[in-house]
């Protein structure tokens, strides 16, 4: 792996860059307002039709279109300035929210707004990370930019639908939608005026399936993808579960909000105590310990647990998911420069489908199996799966130093 020096501040020194402030708040203008737009939507949809199963099919479809546009749009990323593609993505998703809010505006049209969304949403994301590699750096304070934007993003879930439950008991579904509007159009101002215009990484011009091809062809890169995608399509199980397995066991729906807290709360706190606590190097050294020990915590289902066992269980496994920050160093160092749009944008994409697959494939088989008994076997098959990627990145590795040592001695 490569060699890493730690930086010196944690955090503070990220929010000591000047052009990551705006890159910092604009994601928070964003994502919070796309939560708002979540929740106003689904109840939009369900009042003017009635039907659980379209309220449903809204919030699915925040997932459905992620693939296509990684997949269609990531040359993009690397074909274009980066700033004009983020600011064009935030007016275009301004333009589809302001749609919303027009009275009239049929279910169909709602819900093709709400792909569009989604569909521009994987090439913002992975063009964001990308530049913020010119921003910050590809060391330290990358990892720790990156760190908090996911904390920003994991906070949001556990803050935003409250607080949009709470803006729908004072305003209308389409009136709180245009709040979201204002979020990305706040979004485009700050990137537009608060960081600096620069060239595109590429001129070439290269098709969607040849610029997947070009970041999943690389032996050490596809085994790096795969590390991030796969294991938390094992890890979203308990949480698709957890409100079948609360009235199994005779829980509450005060403690279902409790648990469904758990994981997200284990997941900030231990990427905050990564990231403020731990060195670069340090980071490095636990990526595949903790990869590897993840989701053993939920071997805890095997006996059926309480609701106090279940807890302990999903905090652990968030607090796990601390790896990742060396994760993303040992991912960002093997990204050829002029492939890190397009790599970030295939990575943002195959991982929130790849979660929408493991929700989808937990239920179905929560239909022929008992629940704990598939979030034991989630368990069990995850952590295989992790240790066998783990084993493959280890061989890559080899094959690149032993290649690189070979190609040294050819030159002398």
């Amino acid at each position: 792996m490569p060699t890493l020096t730690p930086a010196p501040g944690g955090y503070r020194s990220v929010f000591g860059i000047r052009e990551f402030r705006p890159v910092f708040a604009a994601h928070l203008m964003s994502v919070l307002g796309l939560v708002v737009a979540e929740i106003s939507l689904t109840v939009l949809v369900y009042r003017a039709t009635g039907s659980p199963l379209m309220s449903a099919l809204t919030f699915a479809l925040g997932f459905l279109p992620y693939v296509l546009g990684g997949v269609l749009l990531a040359p993009i990323a690397d074909r274009h300035p980066a700033r004009r593609v983020l600011v064009t993505c935030d007016l275009v998703c301004a333009a589809c929210a302001a749609a919303m809010v027009l009275p009239g505006t049929p279910v169909a049209l709602l819900l093709v707004l709400r792909c569009a969304l989604a569909f521009v949403a994987p090439l913002f994301q992975g063009t964001r990370n990308a530049s913020l590699a010119d921003i910050v750096g590809t060391g330290d304070a990358f990892v720790l930019g990156r760190s908090l934007l996911r904390m920003v993003a994991q906070s949001a879930q556990l803050v935003g639908f409250g607080l949009g439950g709470l803006l729908l008991a004072v305003v209308a579904p389409r009136e709180a939608i245009a709040i979201t509007a204002a979020g990305f159009l706040g979004s485009a101002l700050l990137l537009r005026l608060g960081t600096r215009s620069r060239p595109a990484r590429t001129s070439a011009r290269t098709s969607p399936l040849a610029g997947a091809r070009a970041v999943l062809g690389r032996r050490r890169l596809r085994a790096l993808t795969l590390l991030f995608w796969l294991p938390p399509v094992f890890l979203v199980v308990p949480e698709a579960l957890l409100a079948p397995y609360s009235a199994g066991i005779g829980a509450g729906t005060a403690t279902l909000g409790l648990l469904m807290c758990a994981m997200p709360v284990g997941t900030i706190t231990g990427e905050l105590v990564a990231g403020s606590v731990l060195t670069a190097r340090t980071r490095s050294r636990i990526v595949a310990p903790l990869a590897a020990a993840g989701l053993l915590p939920l071997l805890l289902y095997a006996v059926r647990p309480g609701a106090l066992l279940v807890l302990a269980a999903l905090l652990l496994a968030g607090l796990a998911h601390a790896y990742t920050l060396g994760l993303d160093q040992w991912y960002v160092d093997a990204v050829p420069d002029e492939l890190r749009g397009s790599a970030m944008t295939l990575l943002g994409a195959g991982l929130m489908t790849l979660q929408g697959a493991g929700m989808a494939l937990a239920g179905l088989a929560a239909e022929f199996f008992p629940v704990h008994a598939v979030v034991t076997g989630s368990a069990i098959l995850g952590t295989a799966v992790v240790l066998l990627l783990l084993a493959e990145l280890r061989a890559a590795v080899r094959g690149e130093e032993g290649l690189r040592n070979e190609t040294a001695l050819a030159v002398k």
